[in-house]
């Protein structure tokens, strides 16, 4: 199930629209108009940026990932995965990418999995559902806690074991790796930037990403 489809992207930063750096624990959500293109950028390395895609017109048609992997046959994302919603619609497809493999499966980290994954004494540690919590409470426009689904986790590792576990494991992203999504039409993305102390995915130290957009 590897996959490392690494394609370099030829947009140039001075052309961006939006040039935005997101520190880590902070939230982000943004509507991209068709064609739009959307770089994430790991700045520092190993950083995990959880990802959740909408339909902008209706939201309830949020990303599947089980759409999405039964769609290309893969559980990893890179290079023409195209992210699909529930309806099987495309929302999304990566036409560059300089990581090479993103999780599909780990989902995000909550509080109640922080005390399960960890201890107890975690559960008060801010993490991804919360950031997206506040995210869709400040958007408003009816967006609930329902409309979290499992998410992408950009620049994360978490291969799967033969016995068709999950490990959490250090990252193979690198300083400046990028990855880019084209809009298939009005898409709304939400971007937790994790926070996460505990796992690592990040190094135990959690970094900025920068995010810019391009026109079509």
């Amino acid at each position: 199930m590897a996959l490392f489809n690494r394609v370099e992207s030829t947009r140039k930063p001075a052309d961006a629209v939006v040039d935005q750096t997101i520190l880590a624990g902070d939230g982000w959500m943004y509507d991209l108009e068709p064609g739009q293109v959307l770089r994430i950028v790991d700045l520092e390395g190993n950083q995990a940026a959880d990802t959740l895609f909408f339909d902008a017109d209706h939201p309830e048609d949020h990303y599947s990932a089980v759409a999405t992997i039964a769609g290309q046959g893969n559980i990893y994302l890179s290079t023409g995965s195209v992210l699909r919603s529930e309806s099987g619609k495309p929302l999304a497809t990566i036409v560059a990418d300089t990581c090479g493999r993103h999780d599909t499966l780990g989902g995000s980290c909550s509080a109640q999995s922080n005390t399960v994954r960890y201890a107890h004494d975690k559960q008060h540690m801010h993490n991804c559902r919360d950031t997206f919590m506040l995210q869709l409470a400040e958007r408003g426009q009816g967006y609930s806690k329902r409309d979290l689904a499992p998410n992408v986790n950009f620049f994360m590792n978490v291969p799967v074991t033969p016995e068709g576990g999950l490990q959490f494991a250090d990252g193979v992203s690198s300083p400046g790796a990028y990855v880019e999504l084209q809009a298939a039409g009005r898409t709304t993305v939400l971007i937790s930037n994790c926070p996460q102390l505990n796992n690592p995915c990040n190094a135990y130290n959690p970094t900025p990403i920068r995010l810019l957009i391009w026109d079509s």
